[in-house]
C-alpha cells in the first residue's frame, strides 16, 4: 500500500507547519526539528519554507540553532487525531515495515504511516 503524500508544495508546506504547531516540546535543536520535518519532507528547500512559514505564523522562535514552540495548548491529541489502521505499511520516519499504521489526522491533511513508538517521537512525546 502508499502511503498519501500532499499533492502540492504548499499542502507540504502547510503540513509541516501542522506538525510544528503540535510538537509538545517547548525546546528543540534544529536537528530534532528536522528529524520530525523529514516525515513530511527530505527536500531541503521545503524543509527551510516550513520553517520560515512557521515562523512568520508565530508557531515557532528560532534562536542559535534551537526552535522554541509557541503553540499555546497545541498538540496532538491521540483519541481523537490519530487514525490507527491494519494493512502493509512503511514507517515515515524509521521506514520498519508495519501491519498497523498510525496516521495524524491535520487540519491540512494526513501524516504518516507510523509505528506506534515513531508516532510519540515524532509528535515528541518521547525522545
Amino acid at each position: 500500500m502508499t502511503e498519501p503524500k500532499p499533492s502540492s508544495r504548499q499542502e507540504t508546506i502547510e503540513l509541516g507547519v501542522d506538525l510544528l504547531a503540535h510538537l509538545e516540546a517547548d525546546d528543540l535543536d534544529l536537528a530534532a526539528v528536522i528529524d520530525r520535518l523529514e516525515t513530511v519532507t527530505t527536500n531541503p528547500t521545503l524543509t527551510r519554507e516550513i520553517l520560515d512559514t512557521a515562523d512568520k505564523r508565530g508557531v515557532i522562535d528560532r534562536e542559535n540553532g534551537r526552535i522554541r514552540t509557541r503553540r499555546g495548548g497545541t498538540f496532538v491529541r491521540f483519541e481523537s487525531q490519530v487514525t490507527v489502521r491494519e494493512g502493509d505499511f512503511e514507517c515515515r520516519r524509521c521506514g520498519a515495515g508495519l501491519s498497523t499504521g498510525h496516521f495524524i489526522e491535520f487540519e491540512s491533511g494526513e501524516l504518516g504511516p507510523f509505528g506506534s513508538s515513531c508516532i510519540k517521537k515524532v509528535v515528541g512525546r518521547e525522545e
